[in-house]
């Protein structure tokens, strides 16, 4: 199944089913209104759901209509808990290696994860307004997955049962405040605004061969100002799949239904496909050049992040955004 959800003017939005080919949609909320909803009374909602979205994907739901993206919040507005990892440790051994560090041991055995904030996720076509470009504004491509609940203390091998959904991810990270804050040592806040997601969220029977249960095997295709950026492969250097990612952030916690988890930005050892974040080219940069030259994101500048299967059919919808400038309410 795939699900979207439309802005309706309430905090969590209203919950539609979307065709396979991403053209239709079709309301949900009288079976569940809203996603968290049906990820709270999954075993019970997912037969009607899924009985509706197979009549969708073959033109025969009553009420469909023409999916219209800029319409959407992401899948879930808002979550009880958004966690990122990161799990492709040769985004993290370059950008260290960019400012002459080395990455630690222990971190090709534990996984590095943040909680980030989940109040105010950002739809797929929803601006990013900040501030100032002086904060060094970037996006990062990544995959995510949505659970149900988690019983605390899960191991790895039994935590992708957990899985219900998987969507994209541009986690906007501001680079220029990130040193003060991992300098006092709680990690991000500040530097982490609110995050954005795809149009829809597919369950794992969508991707067919492409998931495994534990990791997505396709490109991620990641563009600033029309220009591709990068195209790695979100199946390949992935050192903690989902399933250990799911289990390491409910080690001491039970994770309640909706709770997201994040790779962290996808990223290759083969350098040739390119990068999904400024940072890591600006890395590079630095690493080859002594310097980067790349510049960060500047208002008016545009991202994209998409996801196609074997035949280029895209799969989640395209994050779509605009950097703008913020512009406070009036007092």
């Amino acid at each position: 199944m795939k699900f979207a959800t439309r802005k309706n003017g309430t905090r969590d939005g209203e919950l539609l089913l979307v065709s396979r080919d991403l053209s239709h949609g079709v309301s949900a909320a009288d079976i569940a209104p809203t996603l968290q909803t049906a990820l709270d009374h999954w075993e019970a909602v997912a037969p009607a759901l899924s009985q509706r979205y197979d009549a969708l994907s073959a033109g025969r739901a009553a009420s469909a209509f023409a999916l219209d993206t800029t319409t959407l919040a992401a899948p879930l507005p808002r979550a009880y808990q958004w966690a990122d990892g990161s799990a492709y440790l040769v985004h993290s051994e370059l950008v260290r290696a960019a400012r002459g560090a080395l990455l630690d041991e222990e971190l090709w055995q534990d996984p590095l994860m943040y909680q980030g904030g989940s109040d105010t996720f950002l739809g797929p076509r929803d601006d990013v307004a900040l501030e100032s470009e002086s904060w060094g504004i970037d996006l990062e491509g990544e995959i995510a997955v949505i659970t149900g609940d988690v019983p605390m203390g899960s191991r790895a091998e039994h935590a992708g049962r957990h899985i219900r959904l998987l969507m994209l991810v541009n986690d906007v990270s501001l680079r220029a405040l990130v040193p003060a804050e991992i300098k006092k040592g709680f990690g991000f806040f500040q530097s982490k605004p609110s995050t954005a997601f795809s149009p829809v969220a597919v369950t794992p029977d969508e991707l067919g061969d492409a998931w495994d249960g534990a990791r997505l095997h396709l490109p991620l295709t990641v563009q600033v100002n029309d220009a591709v950026l990068g195209t790695p492969h979100a199946g390949t250097d992935m050192v903690f799949d989902f399933p250990r990612l799911v289990s390491h952030a409910a080690k001491s916690r039970a994770l309640g239904a909706g709770t997201v988890i994040g790779s962290g930005t996808v990223s290759n050892a083969d350098r040739s496909v390119g990068s999904a974040c400024l940072a890591e080219r600006r890395a590079l940069e630095t690493v080859r050049d002594g310097a980067p030259v790349t510049p960060l994101l500047r208002f008016g500048d545009r991202m994209r992040v998409e996801m196609f299967d074997a035949s280029g059919q895209s799969i989640f919808g395209a994050i779509d955004q605009r950097v703008v400038q913020y512009v406070p309410p009036a007092s």
